[in-house]
């Protein structure tokens, strides 16, 4: 293991997020760690990248020897502006994303900004997304701080597969209470959706996203599974979405032009 990793934090919360924090202090228990995050909170944001605006990037602290930076971009603009701008030309040995409020398990993975700057960071270099199942601003990162540690620390000695990034989620329970870590596959389920019409003040219409996950999954190493028994969830994440599975049913689809 590098005796000083230089690790570079990034979250979909924002720079004043208390997961932020919490995770900044968890990285610095391993080495040199600068921080770059949204100006404000930018949740469900995927993978997206920012193409029709000017990016900017602030350094708005120094703190027990931590750089901080803020940008108006997205999760995944953090991870390219941290890699390309503020340590360029320096190799990034660990990202860590999060830790988020609110979980990022099933089908949520896809939408989810904290894990979309975990994938685009897994294209260069090791990285993990962390999440905890609770969406107050004042989440108890206890738990998440007690595995992440452990996680951490065996990802910098072990190593994880090549352009795979973890996504781990911690149960909303108190430390005590949980049962230890299991290995997941992603739930198969769904969103159940609508829009919610409301008023505002001035008697305008608008339209709010709701909706519920559908668990469809019955299998025992599902990431909904686990986090329901007790257990800290890791999934293994790549970019790669081909569905393997389908090619050969597709085959009717193939021709040769003559």
């Amino acid at each position: 293991m590098n005796p000083k990793p230089l690790i570079l934090v990034v979250n979909d919360d924002g720079y004043e997020a208390k997961g932020l924090q919490a995770m900044v202090d968890l990285a610095k228990e391993f080495g040199e760690v600068v921080v770059v995050a949204p100006d404000t909170v930018r949740s469900a944001m995927g993978h997206a990248i920012t193409m029709n605006v000017p990016l900017h990037i602030h350094h708005y602290k120094t703190e027990d020897g931590v750089e901080y930076w803020r940008t108006n971009g997205t999760p995944v603009d953090c991870v390219k502006l941290g890699q390309k701008v503020v340590l360029r030309g320096k190799e990034v040995d660990l990202v860590l994303s999060g830790i988020n409020h609110g979980s990022n398990s099933s089908v949520s993975v896809i939408y989810s900004g904290t894990m979309g700057a975990a994938i685009e960071a897994s294209f260069d270099t090791k990285a993990i997304g962390l999440s905890v199942q609770d969406y107050s601003p004042n989440a108890d990162f206890t738990a998440a701080q007690h595995y992440g540690r452990k996680i951490i620390k065996a990802v910098l000695e072990n190593g994880i597969p090549e352009h795979v990034c973890l996504n781990v989620n911690v149960p909303k329970l108190p430390l005590a209470d949980i049962k230890g870590v299991r290995i997941t596959c992603q739930t198969d389920g769904y969103w159940y959706e609508d829009m919610e019409k409301r008023t505002d003040p001035y008697g305008r219409d608008y339209y709010w996203l709701t909706g519920y996950l559908v668990n469809t999954d019955t299998r025992e190493d599902a990431c909904e599974t686990v986090l329901k028994k007790g257990y800290v969830s890791i999934q293994p994440v790549h970019y790669d979405l081909t569905a393997y599975k389908a090619m050969k049913d597709l085959k009717y689809l193939e021709e040769d032009v003559e």
